[in-house]
């Protein structure tokens, strides 16, 4: 194995270190300019006024130091510092990582890092979805339509009808998916978020996939899914206007290629053709788009489709 060796910052540079070892090197009047940082491009860290109070062997902890740690690599392949550098230790809890969230980070920071992402907006009205949902929702008591579910059948069919969005990134081919596989992203107690797949949802009515909907968020806050129920997909739903968040934007979820962030339905106004003001009830929504398989035209397609669904709710039900 290779020997490391301790990274020194440029000659004539800025000295840099982290404001705890300023204070402990002034505490034990240590002249920082005397170290060679352990830290990311050479930065003096609290280890390093440690090894140097203690005295001695400091290029042998340096070197363990250098060659075991494994900080977080930042979007540009650049290292990020540990974050515990810039706090005092009591100052803070400090709670190891569960499977969940490691795999969270891990997709994530890769999504985010790998998938050129860009972003369409549009505002949809949604009146004539809240009066359809109240009417099928009186028909059956036992009926329990959300307006997620309208959506979901919304993406669905918009989906089917541009098929040049309903795809994955396959690094030497696009794969061009026959139904559309929607997924929901779910919250869990204690923190955590797990996307379920509603397998065909363009063969699904909305009463079929208000069902499907309810058993996998059911079993998702029961951790009772398995790979097959959040694994694959070809879309996904985020929806946040319970929070009431008027607009956000999502993270990609690899394999798929888009995903579609659902912010909450507000009244407000609108100018008709007439310059008429009127008010309605409009829900903004964006959608993130990887840009080696969806193109703004594609991208921009998709949206208007989904939105004529949204606004026409009849054309869902038939």
């Amino acid at each position: 194995m290779p020997e490391a060796t301790p990274m020194e910052a440029p000659k004539g540079s800025r000295l840099m270190a982290s404001p705890l070892a300023r204070r402990l090197a002034k505490t034990h009047n240590i002249d920082l300019n005397t170290l060679n940082g352990s830290g990311p491009h050479g930065r003096v860290v609290k280890r390093d006024i440690e090894v140097a109070v203690a005295g001695g062997g400091v290029e042998h902890e340096l070197v363990a130091h250098m060659a075991t740690s494994k900080p977080p690599v930042g979007r540009g392949g650049e290292a990020l510092p540990d974050a515990r550098l810039f706090y005092n230790e009591g100052e803070y809890e400090s709670r190891p990582l569960d499977g969940m969230r490691r795999a969270i980070a891990r997709r994530m920071t890769q999504s985010m890092s790998e998938i050129p992402h860009f972003y369409l907006t549009i505002d949809c009205n949604i009146d004539k979805l809240l009066d359809a949902r109240r009417s099928l929702n009186r028909t059956d008591e036992n009926l329990k339509l959300s307006v997620n579910d309208f959506l979901v059948r919304a993406a669905a069919l918009a989906l089917m009808k541009v098929p040049q969005a309903n795809a994955s990134w396959a690094g030497d081919a696009l794969l061009y998916h026959h139904h559309a596989d929607i997924g929901i992203a779910v919250a869990l107690e204690g923190g955590g978020l797990i996307t379920p797949i509603i397998r065909r949802a363009d063969e699904k009515q909305i009463a079929d996939i208000a069902s499907a909907s309810k058993d996998l968020i059911a079993r998702a806050r029961n951790r009772k899914l398995t790979p097959q129920d959040y694994e694959g997909g070809s879309f996904s739903l985020s929806n946040l206007g319970m929070y009431g968040i008027r607009q956000f934007t999502a993270v990609i979820n690899p394999p798929q290629a888009s995903i579609l962030a659902i912010g909450s339905g507000e009244k407000r106004t609108i100018v008709g053709a007439n310059n008429a003001i009127t008010v309605a009830t409009l829900m903004t929504v964006t959608l993130s788009c990887d840009h080696r398989v969806i193109d703004g035209a594609i991208g921009a397609e998709l949206l208007g489709t989904f939105r004529q669904y949204v606004e026409n709710p009849i054309t869902m039900l038939v």
